[in-house]
């Protein structure tokens, strides 16, 4: 049974925190591309190389909102706490297209 954008989400984030790359490498496009305010369209070698292995910053990080805004957009709003301190919300923008994710916008929010 197919998965929805939103299920695939989801999961990708279940592989983040728990730095499982075998189960997150087949939800993303070949030509998967992912920006953030210290990323400019990068490639999904370069997102596993610097951007995926980071989870060990986070002392929690959940999902508060993962809204469908239509068949392929997912918007996530998350809060995480750093292990240098802080609390944090960020958003994404995430393209899922036959079944795959093909992009993450991520827009960095304040302290919380």
């Amino acid at each position: 049974m197919p998965r929805s954008a939103a299920e695939i989400v989801q999961a990708a984030f279940r592989a983040y925190w728990g730095q499982d790359r075998d189960a997150a490498l087949p939800l993303y496009a070949d030509d998967f591309t992912f920006t953030s305010p210290n990323d400019d369209h990068i490639g999904k070698a370069d997102f596993f190389e610097r951007c995926f292995p980071t989870a060990d910053r986070f002392v929690e990080q959940r999902l508060l909102h993962v809204t469908p805004a239509d068949d392929e957009l997912v918007l996530v709003l998350y809060e995480y706490e750093l292990t240098t301190g802080g609390r944090y919300r960020n958003m994404e923008a995430i393209t899922v297209r036959d079944g795959l994710i093909r992009e993450v916008q991520v827009f960095f929010g304040g302290r919380v």
